[in-house]
C-alpha cells in the first residue's frame, strides 16, 4: 500500500521517525529536499547494506513524480524488503500542495 503527500506530511509535522529514501538524483535532492537519505536509483543495488536493518521495517521512497520510487519499491520488494511504500505523486504533488 502506498502513501499519499498528505498522509507523509501529516506524519512527519508529528515527529514520526521514518525510513525516508530520496531516489532522486543528487543535483535534484541539492535543489529541494525533505530530509531524506538520499540513495539515487542507479546507486540502490549496491547501497542496500545502508538500509538493510531497515527489511521488516516501514520503508518510505520518494522521487520527482512517483515514477522512480515505484520502480525501487518493486527492486527492494524483489530484495526481501517487507513493508515499502511508494509516497504518491514524488515532490511535484508535494510542491504542488504548498508544503
Amino acid at each position: 500500500m502506498d502513501i499519499t503527500i498528505e498522509e507523509l506530511k501529516e506524519r512527519m509535522d508529528k515527529g514520526e521517525l521514518l525510513n525516508l529514501i530520496d531516489v532522486r538524483e543528487e543535483y535534484e535532492f541539492d535543489e529541494f529536499n525533505i530530509g531524506a537519505t538520499l540513495i539515487p536509483l542507479g546507486e540502490l543495488p549496491d547501497r542496500l547494506e545502508e538500509i538493510e536493518a531497515w527489511k521488516d521495517q516501514e520503508i518510505l521512497i520518494h522521487c520527482r513524480s512517483g515514477a522512480r520510487s515505484g520502480r525501487a519499491k518493486e527492486y527492494l520488494t524483489s530484495e526481501g524488503y517487507t513493508n515499502v511504500r511508494n509516497v504518491l505523486g514524488g515532490m511535484l504533488a508535494w510542491q504542488e500542495a504548498g508544503y
